[in-house]
C-alpha cells in the first residue's frame, strides 16, 4: 500500500476517453472522480503531482463513428474532444494537462517509442491470417468485428475485448465473427504485422504482479491479471491495417498504423511532455525517476492493457518507471440497465448541468457514495435525491448554515474568544484532529466510498455537538459558554472546508469564501487540520452565510425518470418484436441449404446437475442427459437462473457442436435459448409430454 509519510512525486493518469461521443456518469464514477479525489488529496498533502489525461483519437471506434455519420475522423475528434474537455472542466476534474493523441508531440513520442523497441529487437514480425471484409474490401481490426466470446460466451464481444468478462481477445478468437461494417461473415486473408511477444515477459510479470503486488492491488485487478498470466501469455499485435492512426515508422510499415492500445497509453507520456513544456518543467522525473509513484485510474475493461501490455512495453523500452498501483473500478448501471451510448441510456454530463445547474458536487458525491469499487453498482435518481436531501442538505449544509447564521446573529460575523474548554469541547476538537488521518487511511487504499462517508461523519460530529450543547438556548443565560461553543463549531466548519475539497471542490471553495479563509493569514492545508491548535482564530471575521445545497424536489426526479421511460419506449419502437433494451433483432444470416441444416444434431435433453462456475458471475456448469450420454455444457445464464431452479428442466441441446474450453472447462454442446418480449432469457423448450431424452429435433 502506498504510504505518503513525506512529500513525494506522483504521476497520476486517468484513462484516455475515446472521442466518439460525450461523457456520461459511468465515466465519472468509474475513473475520473476517484482520480480527481486522489489527486486533490495528494496536492493538499503537499506532494508534487502531475495529473494527466487526453482524448484517445485513433481507436477504431472513431472510424466507426465517422463512417456512421458520413464525415471524416478528424471532424469527429475535433467535435468530441472539445465537448469532453469542457465536461471535465465543468465537473472540476483538475487535470494538469488534458491533451489529445492527434497532437504532434504524441505522434513523435509514440513513433520514437516504437522505433526504439524495434531497433532493440523487441518485436517479432509475422504474416498471419486476419479477418477481412470482402464486401468493404478491408481488414477488420478490433471493433470492426463482433462475435461470441470464447471465454464467457457473451454474444456481443468485440475483436479486441469482451466487455462482459473483461478478457482481452484477438478478432480471430471470436466464435461466429461478423463485420460491424457490412454485417457479413468475414473471410481470412494473410497480412504482415509486428507483435509484442508477451511470453518473453512472463517471469517479469509473475514477479512484479503476483509477488510484489498481490497484497496491495485490488482483488479484481490482481485476479484478472493472474488469470491472464495463468492462461499463458501470447504475442500481441502492435500494428493494424488501417488508414487512421499513427503510421508505422519503419520500413515495411506502409499502409499500417500503430495499434491503438500500443499508441494510447503512450499518450500519458506525451501529455506529461506537453504540460512540462508549457510550465517550464522537466518531464522526465515524472516518468523516469524511480522514486516517482505512477498510478493509473481506469475501468475494469482496461485492466489487461494497463497491467500486462503497457508494463511490458515500459519494461522493454527500459527507461520508464512501472505503475505503483492500478485501482480499476467495475461498471456503473443506470436504473437497472447497462449504460448504453447507442441507445441513449445514460446521464450525459452536459445535459445534467442544464437541468441541475451549479450542482456538480451533488453528482460527484452521489457517484462516490455509490462507486462501483468492488462490483457493478446501479445509479438511480431516487438514490441521487436521497443523498442530496438527507446527507448534503440535512447534515453537511445544515451544520454549516447553523454555525454561520448564529455567528452573525450573536457576534456580527466575528469569531468569539473561547473560555475554558470543557471535556465535551476537547473531545470534539480532538475528534476533528483525527479526521485527516481517518480519511487518509481510506484514500491511500483507494476506498473513496468509505472516505466520502467518513467526511460526512465529520459533518455529523458538528451537528451532534451543536444539538447537544444548544447555544440558541444558552445565549440567554450563559453567553460565555456560547462563545466557546461557537468557537469550537467554527473550527469544525473550517476543517470541513479543507477536508471536503477532494470530494466537493465547488462546495469547499464556496465554504472557504463564507469562512473567509482564502487569505494567506489563515490558509490551511490537510495536515494543519490535524496539528494546528486553532484553525480559525478569535477575532477573525467570516462572511455572510449562503446555502451550500438546495433540496431536490420529487417533480425534478420524476422528470428524469420520465425522460428515461421515453428513451426506453423509443428504443422499443425501433425493435418491434423483443422489447428488450440491449438486444436488437439480428439481421437474417446468409442463406443456407438443407444440407447445411441437416448437419445440426439437436436433441431433447434434461439438466441433471447445475452449479456456478468459480470466479465467473454469468456462467453455469451444467450436466445434461442427452439420451445418448451425459455431457458438460457451460452456459452464460447465471444472471437469469439459479442452479437449483433448472435441475430437471427439459431443454433443446445442439450436441454436435465442436467442444470448446470456457474458463478451463470443456463445454460439449449448446443449450438453445432466446429472449422474450420483456428481455428475459427463456429456454427453447420441447413439448415435455411424451418426449424422451435423445429425441431428435428436425
Amino acid at each position: 500500500m502506498t504510504q505518503n509519510t513525506s512529500p513525494s512525486r506522483y504521476t497520476i493518469t486517468a484513462a484516455l476517453p475515446y472521442t466518439n461521443g460525450p461523457i456520461h456518469i459511468g465515466h465519472l464514477a468509474g475513473v475520473y472522480v476517484p482520480a480527481d479525489i486522489y489527486t486533490r488529496y495528494l496536492r493538499l498533502k503537499g506532494n508534487d503531482v502531475a495529473f494527466v489525461c487526453g482524448s484517445d483519437e485513433h481507436g477504431v471506434a472513431i472510424s466507426m463513428k465517422a463512417k456512421k455519420e458520413g464525415v471524416t475522423p478528424k471532424e469527429i475528434i475535433d467535435k468530441y474532444h472539445n465537448i469532453i474537455k469542457k465536461s471535465f472542466a465543468d465537473f472540476g476534474i483538475s487535470f494538469d494537462n488534458y491533451s489529445r493523441t492527434s497532437a504532434q508531440v504524441h505522434h513523435e513520442t509514440a513513433s520514437e517509442f516504437f522505433k526504439k523497441m524495434y531497433e532493440h529487437g523487441d518485436f517479432i514480425e509475422e504474416e498471419t491470417e486476419q479477418l477481412y471484409d470482402d464486401q468493404a474490401k478491408q481488414f477488420l481490426a478490433d471493433r470492426f468485428v463482433i462475435g461470441t466470446c470464447p471465454k464467457c460466451g457473451h454474444e456481443e464481444a468485440y475483436g479486441d475485448q469482451c466487455e462482459n468478462c473483461g478478457s482481452s481477445l484477438n478478432a480471430t478468437d471470436l466464435i461466429n465473427p461478423k463485420s460491424t461494417i457490412t454485417g457479413t461473415v468475414p473471410s481470412l486473408k494473410k497480412t504482415k504485422h509486428w507483435f509484442l511477444p508477451l511470453d518473453r515477459y512472463d517471469d517479469f510479470l509473475k514477479e512484479w504482479i503476483i509477488k510484489d503486488h498481490k497484497a496491495d492491488w485490488k482483488p479484481n485487478v490482481y485476479g484478472q491479471c493472474k488469470s491472464w498470466i495463468d492462461e499463458g501469455l501470447k504475442p500481441r499485435a502492435v500494428t493494424r491495417d488501417l488508414d487512421w492512426g499513427i503510421p508505422v515508422p519503419v520500413e515495411g510499415g506502409e499502409g499500417k498504423v500503430l495499434y491503438v492500445w500500443f499508441d494510447a497509453p503512450i499518450g500519458y507520456i506525451s501529455s506529461t511532455k506537453e504540460w512540462a513544456d508549457r510550465e517550464g518543467k522537466d518531464w522526465e522525473p515524472y516518468w523516469k525517476n524511480k522514486d516517482t509513484k505512477l498510478v493509473h485510474f481506469i475501468g475494469k475493461d482496461n485492466i489487461v492493457f494497463h497491467c500486462i501490455i503497457f508494463p511490458s512495453m515500459l519494461k522493454a523500452h527500459g527507461d520508464f518507471v512501472l505503475p505503483d498501483n492500478v485501482p480499476a473500478n467495475e461498471f456503473l448501471n443506470l436504473e437497472g440497465n447497462k449504460l448504453s451510448t447507442s441507445k441513449n441510456w445514460a446521464v450525459w454530463l452536459h445535459e445534467y448541468l442544464e437541468e441541475f445547474p451549479d450542482m456538480q458536487d451533488v453528482l460527484r458525491y452521489a457517484l462516490t457514495a455509490n462507486a462501483p469499487e468492488t462490483k457493478d453498482n446501479d445509479f438511480t435518481w431516487k438514490d441521487f435525491q436521497s443523498r442530496n436531501n438527507n446527507e448534503l442538505v440535512a447534515i453537511f449544509g445544515n451544520f454549516v448554515n447553523r454555525v454561520t447564521v448564529l455567528t452573525h446573529k450573536y457576534y456580527g460575523g466575528g469569531v468569539p474568544a473561547p473560555a475554558d474548554l470543557t471535556t465535551v469541547d476537547k473531545e470534539a476538537l480532538q475528534a476533528l484532529r483525527e479526521f485527516p488521518e481517518i480519511l487518509s487511511k481510506s484514500l491511500e487504499r483507494y476506498r473513496f466510498r468509505e472516505a466520502g462517508q467518513q467526511l460526512m461523519n465529520l459533518a455529523r460530529l458538528g451537528n451532534k455537538y451543536l444539538a447537544d450543547e444548544e447555544p440558541w438556548k444558552l445565549i440567554k443565560t450563559d453567553e460565555e459558554r456560547v462563545n466557546t461553543i461557537m468557537y469550537v463549531a467554527l473550527q469544525i466548519a473550517t476543517g470541513l472546508a479543507v477536508l471536503s475539497e477532494p470530494f466537493l471542490p465547488f462546495t469547499s471553495e464556496k465554504l472557504k469564501g463564507i469562512l473567509n479563509v482564502r487569505s494567506s493569514a489563515v490558509e490551511i492545508d490537510w495536515d494543519s487540520v490535524a496539528t494546528a491548535e486553532t484553525l480559525l482564530p478569535a477575532g477573525h471575521t467570516i462572511n455572510k452565510s449562503e446555502l451550500l445545497f438546495r433540496k431536490i424536489e420529487d417533480k425534478e426526479i420524476q422528470q428524469q425518470l420520465d425522460k428515461l421511460e421515453a428513451t426506453k419506449k423509443a428504443n422499443a419502437s425501433t425493435k418491434p418484436s423483443t422489447g428488450a433494451m440491449d438486444n436488437e433483432i439480428a439481421p437474417q444470416k446468409d442463406t443456407i441449404t438443407y444440407d447445411d441444416f441437416s448437419k445440426l444434431d439437436m436433441r431433447v435433453g434434461t439438466i441433471i446437475e447445475a452449479q456456478k462456475m468459480p470466479k465467473a458471475d454469468k456462467l453455469l456448469v451444467l450436466k445434461v442427459d442427452t439420451g445418448l450420454d451425459t455431457r458438460t455444457i457451460v452456459s452464460g445464464i447465471a444472471n437469469s437462473f439459479k442452479p437449483e431452479d433448472i435441475v430437471g428442466k427439459k431443454v433443446t441441446v445442439l450436441i454436435n457442436l465442436a467442444p470448446r474450453k470456457l474458463r478451463g472447462v470443456e463445454s460439449e454442446g449448446m443449450i438453445l435459448m432466446t429472449e422474450n418480449r420483456d428481455g428475459k432469457i427463456v429456454f427453447m423448450n420441447p413439448d415435455e409430454d411424451g418426449v424422451d431424452n435423445g429425441e431428435a429435433i428436425s
